[in-house]
């Protein structure tokens, strides 16, 4: 794409509760991660604002000390089967873990939300970083990092191979005949290979996309290679341009060697807006938001983000040296770098997590949001943003009404969609079927 054509691309990640742990306590926030009508008013809202995707996150189990945002949801493909109903141009995207499910039940699900929104689903392929969730499997240990990534990308490879069981227009109809399907356009997978063996064929018809979207979000050495070897979206946790910018370069030189240009890929930090009529009204919007964190759900967010249980440490003290840790390995660094870069104390970074998990805030008026948001873009650092309003529906509102129109009289945000298929709206080629006549 060019400098004249590129746009923005603008994924909402929903978290009903907010993103902000104490966003739920907002006077105006509407609780709760269960509450369909405003899940409904939410992904109506993000439409309304022209974005490319909403997102829902998942984890596989829960604790006391949860955020409330994450604590009790409902499972995301289920949700997103409703919402394709309300909704007619927004993608869909979905986590779904490779390391707690089976490539045939994934491939299934994904194809009928495919079908089901007229080709606006997505999935965001994690590998789940918990070591308690093999406790929810009948597991007694978790798979180490590596070997879940392995693991991750042959899952991958498997799905799309059973997307591709029926040829497009296999399914011919035709009442004179009485020919149903065409069987020459069936296609058994076969696959064997050290993870899987799965025989095929899928009993869904090949998705109106092809493949849906694939998101992926590890930002680790090995996460980033799988990144750009299945995925067509990155979402990221940056917190500097230049970080972002390195992060950038370093994706991006990495996918002629799968075959994929640059202008079809693309890499969207988390960014959580706070907007104020005023820089002073914002920031004082962030300090009451801060004011609502129990500390205690900051500690349990820090610790599974770092792999430890900082509740143990000296909370007025800097962070200790950590081992590494087999969990989230991307998110640990980036944490453990801002702690040493900034000076936090193991307090200070709690309430920090707390506020954005790791992510990018920004607290500002409209025009300063765009402002950074342009620079990030302009300067090779984003090709686009996960948004992430601290409290719902406000937050979202407030950026649609407020930062989306700023962002379109720039010329950086389109004012109508593209296209019927999310894969349209990105501007993203459809695969070709493996069995494709040339």
């Amino acid at each position: 794409m060019s400098n004249s054509t590129r746009k923005i691309k603008l994924g909402l990640f929903i978290q009903a509760a907010g993103h902000h742990v104490g966003g739920w306590r907002h006077p105006d926030a509407q609780a709760g991660g269960e509450n369909l009508s405003l899940l409904q008013h939410i992904a109506q809202t993000a439409e309304r604002g022209k974005f490319d995707l909403l997102f829902i996150g998942d984890g596989l189990g829960t604790s006391p000390n949860a955020a409330p945002s994450v604590v009790a949801r409902f499972e995301p493909l289920t949700l997103l089967g409703f919402l394709s109903a309300v909704t007619k141009h927004i993608g869909l995207a979905a986590t779904s873990s490779t390391t707690y499910g089976e490539p045939f039940h994934m491939a299934r699900a994904f194809a009928s939300l495919d079908h089901l929104s007229g080709g606006r689903a997505a999935w965001n392929v994690v590998t789940t970083s918990s070591a308690e969730t093999a406790l929810n499997f009948s597991k007694d240990s978790h798979p180490d990092h590596s070997s879940r990534y392995e693991k991750a990308k042959e899952f991958v490879e498997v799905v799309k191979g059973l997307w591709d069981s029926w040829e497009d227009g296999a399914f011919i109809h035709d009442k004179e005949s009485g020919v149903f399907f065409d069987k020459t356009k069936l296609h058994y997978l076969d696959h064997k290979g050290p993870n899987y063996s799965v025989r095929g064929p899928l009993n869904v018809s090949r998705p109106p996309q092809g493949y849906p979207v694939l998101i992926q979000a590890g930002s680790s050495n090995t996460g980033q290679d799988v990144g750009a070897e299945i995925a067509d979206i990155i979402f990221t946790a940056q917190q500097s341009l230049k970080d972002a910018q390195s992060f950038y370069a370093g994706i991006k030189s990495k996918l002629a060697q799968h075959g994929k240009s640059p202008e079809h890929f693309f890499i969207m930090p988390g960014l959580m807006p706070i907007i104020g009529k005023t820089e002073q009204e914002a920031r004082d919007k962030f300090d009451q938001l801060s004011s609502w964190v129990d500390l205690s759900v900051g500690l349990d967010a820090l610790s599974a983000r770092l792999g430890q249980d900082v509740s143990k440490f000296p909370l007025d003290e800097l962070l200790p040296e950590l081992p590494e840790t087999d969990g989230a390995k991307s998110r640990s660094h980036l944490l453990t770098a801002l702690a040493r870069r900034e000076q936090l104390t193991v307090r200070q970074l709690a309430y920090r997590v707390a506020g954005s998990r790791g992510h990018g805030v920004i607290l500002g008026t409209p025009s300063q949001i765009a402002d950074h948001m342009e620079e990030w873009f302009a300067g090779n650092a984003a090709d686009g943003f996960n948004i992430m309003p601290p409290y719902f529906p406000g937050g979202l509102e407030d950026f649609v009404e407020l930062v989306v129109p700023e962002l379109q009289r720039r010329g950086l945000f389109r004012t109508e969609y593209e296209g019927r298929t999310l894969r349209e709206n990105l501007g993203l080629p459809r695969p070709k079927s493996r069995y494709a006549r040339v």
